[in-house]
């Protein structure tokens, strides 16, 4: 009979948010999402920013459920049965409100770079960056209201 679970743990440098038993992962990799059940074939690569969903099965103290992080770089790895992410962030998703991602979001869609600037293009990049982040900060918002 296959396995239902697999183990998952999610560590920044700060804390560890979950440590148990998960039924499916949903990882925001650097490339794109890719999702994780029981048994998958080992794989280690950079995460990406995104939202980071996870499945947890029912036990015996109640139904299970799923969860969201707002996962902001780092690395995962998939190995005999365990999914590891270390990431440099991760947000938990009931933290997130869509009036603070939108004004996060309006704020680096403002920010801009003179033509004249040192290290022009590291500053264009972190820009991108930040509206990335808010806009994914954005869609777990909404997505935690059902808009």
């Amino acid at each position: 009979m296959a396995q239902k679970t697999f183990n998952c743990r999610l560590v920044t440098p700060t804390a560890s948010l979950v440590n148990g038993p998960v039924t499916y992962a949903s990882v925001p990799a650097w490339d794109g999402l890719f999702g994780v059940l029981p048994g998958r074939a080992p794989i280690l690569t950079r995460l990406g920013t995104g939202e980071l969903h996870l499945e947890f099965p029912d036990t015996g103290g109640g139904k299970g459920g799923g969860r969201s992080f707002l996962i902001e770089g780092g690395f995962v790895r998939m190995a005999n049965n365990e999914l590891t992410i270390l990431t440099e962030r991760a947000t938990p998703a009931e933290t997130i409100t869509e009036t603070d991602a939108e004004a996060e979001l309006k704020a680096a869609l403002a920010r801009t770079v003179p033509d004249d600037a040192a290290n022009r293009t590291a500053q264009l990049e972190k820009i991108q960056r930040d509206q990335q982040r808010a806009r994914a900060k954005l869609t777990l918002a909404r997505a935690k209201k059902g808009i």
